[in-house]
């Protein structure tokens, strides 16, 4: 489980393609107080929960990709000496929750339609999720783009908009998304729930 606080964006060092899904290694993060990760390890990649294979490597954090998990991604599309990820560990269960419940799963994959300057150092980003996913398009309500909690604004159809402060843009790779740029989209876990107790039959 995880908040949606991103802890690191990091480079991407290289994707290699298998014969049935992918390795893929990512740079170390550097500067962050107290990061350490095991083999095994819950690791946040963009959104998607990946399993840390080999921490021991270097400066490097290595994960291995399913086909399932490349099917339902666009980390297929990652670029090595291009491409940044976003990073957070598991959380712990005495962690605060700054963000909102995210459990890393994604739900399916977006895009950037729009970007605009508000003219206060930070910017609003206009999103618009696979059909289906509107549903939990709630005014104010969280949901998760590549990892990152969010909260929704303006939403109308399919589209929304989010408003991230300079800090966020500095922190995540939604500092570098280009219009058309996709993003994994993770609708808020709790009303996921909240459906699928109440509407039994169309959540099957």
């Amino acid at each position: 489980m995880f908040t949606g606080l991103v802890e690191a964006a990091v480079s991407v060092l290289a994707f290699e393609a298998r014969a049935t899904g992918a390795r893929l290694v990512l740079a170390a993060p550097a500067g962050v107080a107290d990061w350490e990760v095991e083999r095994g390890d819950s690791v946040a990649v963009s959104g998607c929960c990946l399993t840390v294979v080999e921490p021991e490597a270097g400066p490097e954090l290595r994960f291995d990709l399913s086909s399932e998990t490349l099917a339902r991604t666009w980390l297929e599309r990652l670029r090595p000496g291009v491409d940044v990820v976003n990073l957070e560990r598991a959380m712990r269960l005495s962690d605060r929750v700054g963000g909102h419940l995210v459990a890393g799963h994604v739900d399916g994959v977006g895009r950037l339609v729009a970007s605009h300057d508000p003219g206060d150092g930070g910017r609003v980003l206009r999103f618009e999720v696979p059909a289906g996913l509107e549903r939990y398009l709630i005014e104010k309500g969280s949901i998760a783009l590549d990892g990152v909690s969010l909260t929704v604004v303006g939403p109308v159809g399919r589209e929304f908009d989010v408003a991230l402060i300079p800090e966020t843009l500095a922190r995540t790779s939604l500092g570098r998304a280009k219009v058309g740029d996709p993003v994994h989209v993770e609708a808020d876990l709790i009303g996921k729930w909240i459906e699928r107790l109440a509407l039994p039959s169309r959540a099957r």
